[in-house]
């Protein structure tokens, strides 16, 4: 549809900020009345226990429904599930009349949703899920509706009115739609144990993920890539060490291979600033010793962490023993999108 050539001329923000206001207020006014009807017990708070405490005893997943706005919405709400340590997926409803229904078990729980609780596509399958015997959850603005009378438990999503300044757009019912699926897999995490290890196991490639799954050992230079020098070592090698290497710095070992101190750029640095005849020193006499050191199966995020809190740009690896095993950098950490 072509775009009206007066509408542009026409715009009155005043008018488009004031709509937004009321959006959002209507929109938050619709989430605290929902809120408020999960305290009433009798009511829609122990239907929501119940609802967890279903889906918590079942042995299948939990498959999501809903047409139009409310099956974008059930697509985000079974990706949140999913994520968050309760296996599901979504169905169409209209594809589950025409073969889709066959993904769906005795063993699982479908969540279906619909504000007017009146949608045909829904009401075809109702019945053969009767049948399953599996149980169902409606998510429905009208607890009288079709759906609502078949369903094992509902969970009332109702508002009193919408965002829409037309009071047809769905916009408040599917915010709480959506909140109320929020709801639902707040609830069973935590009733699952779920932990942020297991937050990032769903998420390897998320910022999350590399933080909580990367270890140390997968972003140091381990082996020859490793810069070190033995306590003897005169200033000459100790730079060469340090030039090859592109640490910005060179550990110093004992006869054992164990670390006993860390020479750096900023050293050399101060070194030269103070005069100092760096041709005749050793090693031993170069380093820092006792440097801060981090395990192999440390987390990469834990290495970050240390190196930000002490201001240092490089840690050696070391073993129990402190037996030299890796060393990184801040820039291996960056490569590694751990920071």
């Amino acid at each position: 549809m072509d775009q009206d050539p007066t509408s542009a001329s026409s715009f009155d923000s005043a008018r488009a900020l004031q709509l937004a206001q009321q959006a959002l207020a209507t929109e938050a006014q619709a989430l605290q009345q929902c809120a408020l009807r999960l305290q009433q017990q009798p009511g829609t708070g122990a239907d929501f226990a119940r609802a967890v405490s279903t889906i918590l005893a079942a042995r299948g997943r939990v498959v999501v429904m809903g047409m139009g706005k409310s099956g974008h919405v059930g697509r985000k709400i079974a990706a949140t599930l999913a994520s968050t340590g309760t296996a599901a997926l979504f169905v169409h409803p209209g594809e589950a009349s025409h073969g889709d229904l066959g993904m769906v078990r005795e063993v699982d729980v479908v969540l279906a949703i619909s504000n007017s609780g009146e949608s045909e596509e829904l009401s075809r399958i109702l019945p053969v899920l009767k049948r399953q015997g599996v149980p169902l959850i409606a998510m429905t603005g009208k607890p009288q509706s079709s759906l609502a009378r078949h369903a094992d438990i509902v969970l009332d999503s109702g508002v009193e009115k919408e965002a829409c300044p037309l009071n047809l757009a769905p916009t408040a019912s599917t915010t709480v739609q959506m909140a109320l699926g929020d709801a639902l897999a707040v609830a069973l995490l935590d009733a699952r144990g779920f932990r942020a290890e297991d937050f990032a196991r769903s998420h390897p490639g998320g910022a999350l993920g590399r933080r909580l799954l990367t270890t140390v050992a997968d972003v140091m230079r381990a082996g020859e890539a490793a810069p070190s020098v033995p306590m003897d070592a005169d200033f000459s090698r100790v730079m060469r060490e340090m030039s090859a290497k592109g640490l910005g710095a060179t550990l110093v070992v004992d006869g054992d291979a164990r670390v006993v101190g860390i020479f750096t750029d900023g050293d050399l640095r101060r070194l030269l600033e103070s005069g100092t005849d760096l041709r005749q020193l050793r090693a031993e006499q170069l380093m820092h010793a006792r440097p801060r050191s981090i395990r192999p199966d440390a987390l990469a995020a834990d290495a970050a962490h240390l190196m930000e809190q002490y201001r240092i740009n490089s840690l050696p690896v070391t073993d129990a023993e402190g037996h030299l095993v890796g060393a990184l950098n801040t820039h291996d950490l960056m490569l590694a999108k751990v920071i």
